[in-house]
Order: structure tokens, then sequence, then C-alpha cells
């Protein structure tokens, strides 16, 4: 009940005291917790078949006895059904349409692909659930879970292990998916736009088919401080097919992660199964959307955090493609990127976006990408931003994930490698939200008013 709570906070086991309320329903389903959407099993009571029906709201459900916090659902179990999209069925195109769209992708123009992508996403608005244009409601039950503890022991604040480095308040990630000959040759002039602002990046390189990956290609990735990670297989849409046809391929793309000296893997058409993640042998993956609205295969993991698969650490994409952006949503702006990074950094979560060297050739969307860099050094300076590698992302979450709260004399510190750049923060309960501030609260704060 408690296992995703303390990869989250890290915060000392001894405030984590949460547990069911009565016995679960067999089924699975969609209900409320508050505002929040939530899907798996209740306690008396029966969850909704789809989140568009009236949803029952389980928040009187909560109760607070002798320190603990009851539940009337699992916490893991909601938690793991968000994260790994198990709330969602066989959404992928039909196996005729996906076959022969594939098939032809490669010699269809992009004005003719994006009215088949239209065709296929229509109505994508009218989606209740994930929540466009980002979905926190992971985070956002983090929070209230949080809160509930305080209460229930009575407590001002609980420590934690601050999310990122240096006391950064959020992460951004900028990573490039090479996806054509025609991307492979323009790698180099968005390297020195990357570099024009002082932006790190991944590419994420497609090692079959596409195109020749030749060694010096890597190495001009690599020499200028770039990282490179495995882009599927042969970027076909098949890898997932069937566990048997994943396995087949996998085999090969471990190969290839380890000729490239790639730590990083992502998906092809950000295509995804999660339980079949364990036979990837990368120590991360980036192919799970926050929100999959736009994406080919709905759904969405619904949090702004990395979190673990099993041994993966999955550094979700938190940002809409800009693919989608020009060719699906006909935007030719940053409004929607800008109320994204505003969303997640809300949350102090990973800005994660893709954009792909393929469609930034055209002297708008190019300019439309040096404003988006220029956005994100903005808040570079301004907010102390990290900016980083998906690799620097991966190093610090798994040492943090290994970090202590330990009492020394008295007084609190970190233990564990990389404790250097951790730091501590101190939640605080104000009239059901939290605040965070990196000292400890010295002056009474009520369980359930927060004075203005």
């Amino acid at each position: 009940m408690r296992g995703n709570l303390s990869q989250y906070w890290r915060c000392p086991e001894s405030y984590l005291r949460i547990a069911l309320a009565g016995e679960l329903s067999g089924e699975k389903g969609y209900f409320r917790f508050g505002p929040d959407t939530l899907y798996g099993r209740c306690v008396k009571a029966r969850p909704a078949a789809e989140a568009a029906e009236p949803l029952l709201d389980l928040r009187d459900g909560a109760r607070l006895e002798a320190g603990t916090v009851l539940l009337p659902f699992d916490f893991d179990e909601v938690v793991d059904n968000l994260r790994q999209e198990l709330y969602v069925g066989d959404n992928a195109w039909g196996d005729r349409l996906t076959d022969a769209y594939y098939l032809l992708r490669p010699a269809l123009p992009v004005a003719v692909r994006k009215h088949l992508q239209r065709l296929r996403l229509r109505k994508w608005e009218e989606i209740p659930f994930p929540h466009w244009p980002v979905d926190r409601t992971v985070d956002d039950l983090m929070e209230k879970a949080l809160a509930l503890l305080m209460q229930a022991g009575d407590v001002r604040q609980i420590p934690f292990i601050w999310f990122w480095p240096d006391g950064a308040p959020s992460c951004a990630l900028m990573t490039h998916d090479v996806e054509t000959e025609a991307g492979v040759e323009l790698c180099s002039k968005l390297m020195d736009i990357d570099e024009a602002f002082g932006i790190p990046a991944s590419f994420q390189v497609v090692p079959e088919e596409r195109y020749q990956v030749q060694p010096a290609f890597l190495d001009s990735l690599r020499s200028r401080g770039y990282e490179v990670v495995v882009h599927d297989l042969n970027h076909d849409g098949y890898l997932f097919r069937s566990r048997r046809h994943f396995a087949e391929r996998v085999s090969k793309i471990n190969a290839y992660g380890k000729q490239f000296g790639a730590t990083g893997f992502r998906a092809g058409i950000l295509y995804r199964n999660q339980s079949w993640f364990d036979l990837l042998d990368f120590e991360y993956d980036m192919s799970v959307p926050n929100v999959a609205h736009l994406d080919p295969q709905r759904g969405g993991c619904c949090t702004v955090m990395p979190y673990f698969v099993g041994k993966i650490l999955e550094l979700p994409v938190t940002t809409t493609q800009d693919y989608s952006v020009f060719h699906i949503l006909g935007d030719y702006s940053t409004k929607l990127w800008e109320r994204q990074i505003e969303m997640i950094m809300e949350k102090h979560g990973l800005i994660s976006v893709i954009a792909h060297p393929d469609y930034l050739a055209g002297e708008r969307e190019k300019s439309l990408y040096e404003a988006l860099l220029g956005h994100l050094t903005q808040l570079r300076a301004s907010r102390q931003l990290w900016i980083a590698t998906p690799g620097e992302v991966n190093r610090w979450w798994r040492q943090r994930a290994e970090m202590e709260i330990v009492e020394v004399n008295g007084k609190l510190q970190i233990e564990g490698p990389g404790k250097e750049r951790a730091q501590i923060a101190y939640a605080t309960e104000c009239d059901g939200r939290l605040e965070f501030d990196r000292q400890p609260v010295v002056r009474q704060v009520s369980a359930s008013y927060c004075p203005s």
C-alpha cells in the first residue's frame, strides 16, 4: 500500500501509515477521489466501466484511525493502474488498417499522412480521461495522501528528499527522434541551434532500414556532448504486435544498445506495452506519453514525474510532439507548449520535449523551435529550471531512490550516493493543499487551516 508513496516522496517510512478501509470489490473500474478520476477496485462500492459514466466519489470513504490513513482503495494498485496504463483496453488501430498504413507510410508525404492521422484522431477533444493537455492525477493523489498522513499523525510537516538536484524546481529534457535520412542530414544544424541556447539533448537513432547508422554519425553526436538513444528497431509500427514478435526484435534492440553505448530506449510512434519492458536491457525508457490523445495509441501515464517499471526508469513524454502541434493541431505558436510547461512546473515535474530534425527544416518551424528554446532558457535563468539530458536524469533519479533521511545528533540529514546535491524539503498541509519549504516549520500550522 505504501511502496509508490515511499518512492515518490523519499520520506522516513515511519510517516507512511496507510492501509485499506475494508475488503476490495472483485472488479476494476473508474471512480473519483475528490476531483480526480482513478481506476481500480473499491471498498464497498462498484466502480464504473467507463470514465465517461457518472462516477462515485469515494473521498468520504477515507478515514483516520489511530494515526493511520484508511483508504477505500488500494493506493499502490491505483497508482500502478494509471502509470502503467492498465486502465486502457485494446485501442490501437485495427490490424488491416495498421498494416496498410505502415506499409505505405514511407512513401506518403506529410500532407497526406496528416489528413489520415486527423481522421484517425477525430473527436480527441471529447476523451474524458486522461485530462488534456497535461494529466497530473497521480501527482495530485500523492499530495492528497501525504496531506491525509499529516492529519492522521497530527504532525505539522513531513520531511522528504527534494525531487531534483541542487534544489531545482523542475527539470526539462530535450530529445530528438531521427526518423529519416533527411533527419540525419539536419542533425548538425539542430545541434548548432541547441548549442546557441546552451541546451543539452539526446538523439534517438533508428538502427535498421530507415538509414545507415554510420559510426562517424554517432561520433559526431557524442563529440559535441549529445547522448545517443536507441529508437525502436526499424520504426515500422510493428514492435508491439505480439509478445513473441517483441521478444524477437528486442534481442536485436538490446544488441544495438550495447553497440551504440546507449542506456536509453524509445519505441517508434510511442507504441508501448509496459508489461513487456522487462525484456529491454536498458536503464531507462522514454516511450510513454503523459496524455496520448494525439498519438495513434491512446492512454497516458497520468504523471509528470519519472517512475520505475520494474528495473527500468520511465521518463514520460509530458509535452505534445512538434509533429502533432504543427500538422495535427495546425498550431504554429508556442502557446500550447508554454501552457503545458507551466502546468508541469506547478507539480515540480519533468518537462520532456520531442523535437524531430525531420520536421524542423522549414523556417517557420525552426523559428518556433528557437522560441521554445528561448522560453526554456528564460526559465533556467529566472526560476533555476534544471535542463539536463535523459542520462543525467536517469542517474539522479536512481540515486534519489536509494537515498534516505536519517537523524544524527538531533538533526536530519540525507545518506546515500549523490547526497551532496540533494536537499531536504518539508511538506506542510494547508487547507487540503501541500506547500513545500527547504526549512523546517517553526510556527504552529493547523491540520485543516492555513492562515492567509
